[in-house]
């Protein structure tokens, strides 16, 4: 049987497990076909298509090679396997196993030969049939025997075989391509019949076809599959990119080469999901983009445009040459060509990357012939006068009023054919778009926008340009709006850093434009256009996109640069929307609300929309009395909806957004939604939209905290109505809700935040709301063992207590918060256990308890045991408390009685340093903390402690690790905070810096990173650090001493060289702080320094850093100084120079020993009076 295929029978698998091998005796049962009785093992009745299947596989079997009656036998049963529907969809009873599918395809393609070419189309046909009906994934034998049998079969066999043979191959291949790595060579290589059918030069569009299908196919990615490798997924790439770009074929159907881009977009789709973009450079990009972009309008009614080959980025200006002389049909017909208002004709000049529209029959007043609707006449947005119809005018066409059929039946069904398919072809198109933007670079992306978004508004007398916009406003397709929406969201996603620029509030300039006006100008056009389609829109799931868009629209521009009244006109028409009968679309407002109070926040557009009355900011056909008061306000002065209130008296109300999302949360609906069903009775809103709803609370309340604590205790009930419930999710952002309102009042009462005392939440009634939350379900939610995100949550609703009101709260409440979170620290959860620790490590700041040893104590064991934990995000969080229990110490040690110090456990102690030490050699983000706590803990230690000898060897691998981090190659985040914990363990004067073995590394590794890391903040904390040591003698030696000097001094000068521009911010910082370090150096300084300094003061190079310490001196740049300011450290140039002259008298009455010393003397002073004269004479 394998010779009569031509194969080797030594590739095919035995199917033991199905037939079992029997050796032949006389006293041996009668063979009975296994399949034949499959049936028998369960109690279902077999079906007429299982019956079929098996009695054909069994007949199979038993066929041999050499039978005359072969080619008959199989001819029979491939017909009746073929006419057979397996189609489970339609027959969910259907019960066939894969191995036999398997199993029976690899028996047929033993029997068939290759010179049987008819045979060989039907086993075609029916491995398509089985494969694609029953869904069968195949094991990789039978993929390695039919994929050979295949590429066999397209060798020797004619090419009329062919297309079945292809199809058949692209069957098998679904989804297998890495999987076929050994034949994808042959298929995709360099004259591989895969390859050459699918060329654009192929005559055979169904060959063509079959061929793109079988290496989209082979593109496809199943989830848990590794990716096809690059080499073919290149080729692939550049055949379908070849088709997309290459022109229908004169003599082709339309309706079949719709088809064949179809199948060439879905496989580029599936090429572009691989990740990160693989196939080059950006002319490349522009090749797709522009491929993509002629296709985005494919069969659109009423467009035509001539479309260049390669979209060019806005940075790269193409400019076009002389016009060439036009035909004389051509120039004819320029003299109908629109005017403008000016009475001029208007300019028909291709702008770069964007479509030329032509004039089309519909321009001239007939129909197209693509699409049966009439042509609306538009104004102009400046002038009254009307202009001619534009093919391309933005009134959506599916909204214009449609004719009578033009068409016969025959005609009209051929006609809805080709525009569905037209439809599918721009749907396949954009789901490529919305592909290319999400794994292209951004960077490289933000050149092509003007190509998909426009940049100048429509109606100025030109036509519009062709982009994404177009279509949301005119495709006549829903799902093809849809996709040009999912593919605007995606551009507009993350786009915040690029519209950051954008900037229309200055008059424009008449001499150029700026980009920051033209991306402005952008930012309006999509409002415009988005709110057309928003009013436009008929289709709830295309409604629910439009919606979306704005969302990330909203998210992402830059509205404190833009004129106002953007957002105002939004959050007006957005309004309907909130009740509409689609939940979706009901959703989809509540996240547009919750992107407008986000944006910015607080935006005094949103705060002045949020004060506005109720009855002012409704829209559309909404009525104020679908609004009702809510049950948890039980206030008799509640005004009516429809009583307009002044500013004033609106100013003791809540923001009408906050009542109305709480209505949603807690008022039952009056009728159902569409995808409720119509079941009767009053029901709350869906979770969905409750969700949302109490999602744009917390919203609120971060952003514009200041109008929601009138209600403070409202929303506080509302937050325990939500905890009481079942679900879950609902309790879960109950709990939020508090999370939020904690940390907003926390920031309030920030003295760095600047609010007034009389603007924030009276200290009484924070105290009177916690109060009450601690005492309600809130308790259950931190016990709900079977819920960890909602104890999670609960945790951190625990560490959001104002600090201060913590303290004022009964001490039974205290007792309850603090015994319930070193509880939950022992959680199965490492999301609970993360959240109890994190929430201690809060606690352990409270000014209440940092004094309360045993509190500390507790807590410090707690924390010392999530350090040992398995899981680094548990790790991490027990680090940042650690950090915060060691700057306990520290504020315990400067502020507290010498007590505390003396009281606090040795033994304690050490295990902190020790669990310190382990975890400085963690993860960067254990790591970061933990060097924090590093420092502190170096600094905490007393003399009596460092001179024991069990801390001797704990202290020296401290600090070793504390340098080794200075000198790793982590995150800059974890170096910069090594540096200042060493400042900090500077600080202590009890730490042998002077004799200690460590100390050399340590002023070591902080000379080496202040004089060559490229990170500035680094630089900054290790000069920092290295000015801390108060006395000559921690410096060490003379050498020591020296090194440190000209490490500083060489920063100085290279304080400006840098080729990040980023760094660059922090270069006068970094001057200011090594001026102070080299300053502080001076009044230490001995007699045996001197020359040193004065050698390095005197010479040449020098000139750059006296002019810098000059500058220091006379406070030149000072802006931010404060906040990097030592303590001591005068703002005040008069007090800076007079340090300076202290440093001169000192320096003077010093004595010397030797002439060097005496000559370094002398000539430092007279470098020192020079710059203090210099001072002076400013």
């Amino acid at each position: 049987m394998a010779a009569a295929s031509g194969l080797p029978a030594s590739n095919y698998p035995r199917y033991s497990s199905v037939f079992p091998s029997v050796p032949l005796s006389a006293d041996a049962a009668p063979f009975t076909p296994q399949g034949a009785n499959l049936w028998q093992r369960g109690a279902r009745q077999q079906t007429d298509a299982e019956r079929l299947f098996y009695r054909c596989a069994v007949k199979l079997r038993g066929l041999r090679a050499d039978s005359s009656q072969l080619r008959e036998e199989l001819n029979l049963l491939f017909d009746q396997l073929i006419s057979e529907n397996f189609n489970q969809s339609l027959e969910p009873n259907i019960n066939i196993q894969p191995e036999d599918v398997c199993l029976l395809l690899v028996n047929a393609s033993r029997l068939v030969p290759m010179s049987q070419e008819h045979l060989v189309v039907k086993l075609s046909t029916l491995v398509h049939h089985l494969l694609n009906q029953l869904k069968v994934i195949m094991d990789e034998d039978t993929l390695d025997i039919l994929l050979k049998y295949m590429t066999a079969a397209l060798d020797a066999c004619s090419t009329w075989t062919h297309l079945g043979v292809l199809q058949a191959l692209a069957t098998v291949v679904y989804g297998n391509g890495p999987q076929c790595h050994q034949h994808l060579d042959k298929l995709l290589g360099e004259g591989g019949v895969v390859l050459l059918y699918s060329a654009p030069s192929q005559p055979d569009m169904d060959l063509r076809h079959a061929a793109l299908t079988c290496m989209a196919n082979i593109c496809v990615r199943i989830s848990g599959q590794p990716l096809l490798d690059d080499k073919h997924k290149r080729v692939c790439f550049s055949v379908f990119l070849q088709t997309l770009q290459a022109a229908r074929p004169d003599n082709s159907d339309e309706l079949f080469y719709c088809i064949v881009i179809q199948t060439a977009l879905k496989g580029l789709h599936s090429c572009l999901l691989g990740g990160k973009w693989k196939f080059g450079g950006g002319e490349v990009v522009g090749s797709v983009l522009a491929a993509l972009k002629r296709l985005m309008f494919q069969g659109t009614p009423g467009i035509s445009a001539e479309w260049p080959a390669v979209l060019h980025p806005a940075p790269l200006l193409h400019y076009e040459g002389p016009s060439v002389h036009k035909p004389d049909d051509e120039a004819s017909r320029s003299a109908d060509a629109p005017k403008d208002g000016g009475g001029r004709a208007s300019s028909n000049k291709k702008r770069r990357s964007r479509g030329k529209v032509k004039k089309t029959s519909r321009e001239e007043g007939g129909r197209d012939d693509n699409d049966d609707c009439e042509t609306v006449v538009m104004k102009p947005h400046k002038t009254g006068s009307e202009v001619k119809p534009s093919a391309v005018s933005l009134y959506p066409s599916w909204k214009r009023n449609t004719s009578d059929s033009e068409f016969s039946d025959a005609e009209g069904s051929a006609q809805n054919k080709l525009r569905l398919s037209h439809a599918r072809v721009r749907q396949g198109a954009l789901h490529c778009l919305l592909a290319v933007v999400k794994w292209v670079e951004r960077r490289t992306l933000y050149g092509y926008w003007s190509s998909f978004i426009p940049e100048t508004p429509v109606g100025n007398g030109s036509a519009p340009p062709l982009t994404l916009l177009t279509i949301i406003l005119k495709d006549p397709s829903p799902k093809v709006r849809a996709c040009a929406l999912q593919a605007l969201s995606g551009m507009l996603d993350g786009s915040r850093q690029f519209l950051a620029v954008a900037e229309d509030t200055a008059s424009p300039r008449t001499s150029f434009t700026p980009f920051s006006f033209t991306l402005a100008t952008a930012v309006r056009e999509l409002h415009r256009s988005l709110s057309l389609a928003l009013v436009a829109e008929t289709s709830p799931h295309t409604l629910t996109h439009v919606i979306k868009c704005l969302a990330h629209l909203v998210s992402n521009a830059p509205y404190h640069r833009l004129r106002p009244g953007l957002l105002s006109s939004l959050w007006k028409q957005i309004r309907p929307y909130v009740r509409h009968r689609d939940a979706n679309v009901r959703v989809s407002a509540l996240t547009l609300y919750g992107a407008l109070v986000t944006t910015q926040a607080p935006l005094p557009e949103v705060q002045l929309l949020l004060q506005q009355p109720e009855s002012g900011t409704g829209g559309g056909s909404f009525t104020p009395q679908q609004f009702r008061t809510l049950s948890w306000r039980q206030r008799g002065d509640t005004p009516s909806p429809r009583t307009p209130r002044t500013p004033r008296e609106a100013e003791g109300q809540p923001p009408w957004l906050l009542t109305l999302c709480a209505s949603l949360v807690t008022q039952p609906r009056d009728e159902p939604s569409d995808s409720e069903g119509g079941g009767g009775g009053l029901t709350l809103e869906p979770s969905p939209v409750r969700l949302e709803a109490l999602q744009v609370i917390s919203l609120l309340v971060r952003g514009y905290i200041s109008l929601t604590q009138a209600c403070l205790c409202e929303i506080g009930q509302l937050s325990a109505r939500c905890l009481a419930e079942s679900d879950p999710s609902i309790q879960l952002h109950g709990s939020k809700l508090l999370e939020e309102l904690g940390t907003g009042i926390i920031q309030q009462y920030q003295a760095e935040n600047g609010v007034p005392e009389g603007m924030r939440v009276p200290m009484s009634q924070v105290v009177q709301f916690w109060t009450e939350v601690l005492s309600g379900p809130l308790n259950g939610a931190l016990q709900n063992q079977q819920h960890p995100t909602l104890q999670t949550s609960a945790c951190d609703t625990l560490g959001s207590i104002l600090p201060e009101a913590f303290a004022q709260l009964p001490e039974k409440t205290q007792l309850m918060c603090i015994t319930v979170l070193l509880g939950l620290t022992y959680s199965d959860s490492d999301l609970v256990k993360m959240a109890a620790v994190r929430a201690l490590g809060v606690y352990v700041l409270f000014p209440s308890l940092r004094e309360d040893l045993m509190f500390v104590a507790d807590t410090a064991n707690v924390i010392l045991a999530a350090l040992g934990d398995r899981s680094s995000n548990i790790r991490a969080k027990a680090a940042w408390s650690l950090g915060n229990l060691t700057d306990t110490l520290i504020v315990n040690m400067n502020c507290v009685e010498v007590d505390f110090q003396e009281e606090m456990s040795d033994m304690l102690l050490l295990k902190m340093l020790q669990a310190g030490t382990r975890a400085a050699a963690d993860k960067d983000k254990v790591k970061c903390n933990a060097v924090r706590a590093l420092g502190n803990l170096l600094h905490f230690l007393r003399k009596g402690q460092l001179s024991r000898a069990v801390f001797r060897q704990p202290l020296e691998d401290a600090v070793r690790a504390l340098v080794k981090t200075v000198q790793s190659v982590a995150t800059m985040k974890v170096r910069w905070n090594a540096c200042y914990a060493l400042g900090n363990a500077f600080r202590n004067p009890d730490l042998p810096l002077e004799d200690a073995s460590w100390s050399g590394d340590a002023f070591a590794a902080l000379c080496n990173v202040v004089e060559s890391c490229k990170n500035f903040k680094v630089r900054i904390k290790s000069a920092a650090a290295l000015a801390v040591p108060a006395h000559r003698r921690c410096y060490g030696d003379t050498e020591r001493f020296g090194r440190v000097w000209r490490s500083l001094a060489a920063a100085l000068q290279s304080s400006e060289d840098t080729q990040d521009f980023l760094e660059y911010r922090y270069s006068a910082s970094l001057r200011l702080t090594l001026s102070r370090a080299l300053l502080h150096l001076l009044r230490l300084s001995l007699p045996l320094d001197l020359p040193v300094i004065a050698a390095s003061l005197a010479t040449e190079d020098a000139g750059g850093i006296r002019e810098h310490l000059l500058k220091y001196l006379r406070a030149e740049g000072a802006q931010g100084e404060e906040k990097d300011a030592a303590p001591g450290d005068g703002f005040n140039p008069q007090e800076r120079v007079q340090s300076l002259q202290k440093t001169v008298q000192q320096l003077k009455v010093m004595e010397t020993d030797t002439e060097e010393e005496e000559s370094g003397k002398m000539r430092l002073i007279y470098i020192l009076e020079e710059l203090v004269n210099a001072c002076k004479e400013q």
